[in-house]
Order: structure tokens, then C-alpha cells, then sequence
């Protein structure tokens, strides 16, 4: 198989996984919904609650119902364009990112998943691993690429990434000062920018 068509198949599974509606799924998802404190449920707890081993079921569930969005494009002909997927990645509960719901863009190439996707956030996205064109800067999207890598693990890693930054790999010089010199500001303009994108309903 060509290059182009291993790349579209991978993604056509990846797709697929983000679509799926099995019961276990719904029903965890509405579980969550209706608990007050939805967030204090790992994956082993419902796990026994619905007693069930499917750990991609729970694991998908838990990342629909915290607000992550992975869906390819649509071309103007109306088809689908595997290759570019517009993403929403959640800010954490209890971080200066909560309540932002943050737009990502990835673009795969021919040559995906012997190489990874460019994940963009909107352009002078405020991180200090992430370049002024938006672009991240993350360990796995680099020498740290694994073929096995899905796009759920891609997202969650950019999630950890928005708290845990990384000096040493410092794509943007102001933020970074601020992070080492100002760390009070450097927390105020994260929470600026997480009510520059609230949920959208």
C-alpha cells in the first residue's frame, strides 16, 4: 500500500474511534453527568461500576465528557479531509487553564504515523512551548514520535503540556520570562486567555 493510503487508513481508524456510540460509552457519559462531583471517577472506578474491561470505552467516554473534540475537516465538495482535524483541548480542573476550551488544528502528512502531525493553536497563542505561528513544541511531536502514538494520546499530551511547560524548550522568549521572572503575571495572562475561549454549545 502507498504511502498516502496507510496514512488514510490509520486515520480512517482513528475517525472511527472518535465516533463511536457504543451504550457503555452513553451511559458512562450521562453517569458523569448527573454526579456532582463527576471528576473524582477514574477509569477503574467505572470500570467496576459498569462492569465492564473495555478500557478504550472508558477512556473515550471520560475525554468526551471533559471536552475534547477531535473531528477531521470537511472539504467544500462536502467530503471528508482526513489529513487536517480541527480539535478542541480542554484546559485541567484546578489549573489557571480551566474553563478554556482551546482550539488545535493537525495536519498529517504521506508519510503519518512514520511521522507526526504539526498541531497548531491559533497564531500568538500565549505558552512557552508553543511558537508565535501557534505551532507546538512538544517532545512527542519531535525525536519523542512513535508511530503507536493516537490522536487521544496526542491531545492529552498537549493538555499536560499547557501546565507543565518546558523552559528548556522555550518556543516564546517573553512568555518564558515571564514564567522565570513574573510568575503572577505569567498565571494572569493564562487565565486571560481561558476566557478568550469559553465552551462553545
Amino acid at each position: 500500500m502507498a504511502s498516502g493510503g496507510v496514512a488514510r487508513g490509520r486515520l480512517a481508524e482513528e475517525r472511527e474511534s472518535w465516533r463511536r456510540s457504543h451504550p457503555h460509552v452513553r451511559a458512562i457519559i450521562l453517569s458523569l453527568r448527573l454526579s456532582p462531583r463527576p471528576f473524582q471517577y477514574s477509569s477503574c472506578t467505572l470500570a467496576c461500576r459498569f462492569k465492564i474491561d473495555r478500557c478504550d470505552e472508558i477512556c473515550f467516554a471520560l475525554l468526551l465528557f471533559q471536552g475534547f473534540v477531535a473531528k477531521p475537516t470537511t472539504l467544500p465538495d462536502g467530503s471528508v479531509n482526513l489529513m487536517v482535524w480541527n480539535c478542541i483541548v480542554p484546559g485541567k480542573e484546578g489549573t489557571d487553564w480551566e474553563g478554556g476550551y482551546f482550539p488545535l488544528t493537525l495536519t498529517f502528512d504521506e508519510n503519518y504515523p512514520t511521522s507526526p502531525p504539526v498541531c497548531k493553536f491559533p497564531a500568538g497563542f500565549f505558552h512557552v512551548n508553543v511558537y508565535n505561528t501557534g505551532a507546538v513544541c512538544l517532545s512527542i511531536l519531535g525525536g519523542g514520535w512513535k508511530p503507536s502514538i493516537t490522536v487521544r494520546q496526542i491531545l492529552i499530551g498537549i493538555q499536560d503540556l499547557l501546565d507543565n511547560p518546558n523552559p528548556a524548550s522555550a518556543a516564546q522568549g517573553l512568555c518564558n520570562d515571564l514564567l522565570v521572572t513574573n510568575l503572577p503575571e505569567y498565571k494572569n495572562r493564562i487565565r486571560q486567555q481561558a476566557k478568550r475561549y469559553p465552551m462553545r454549545v
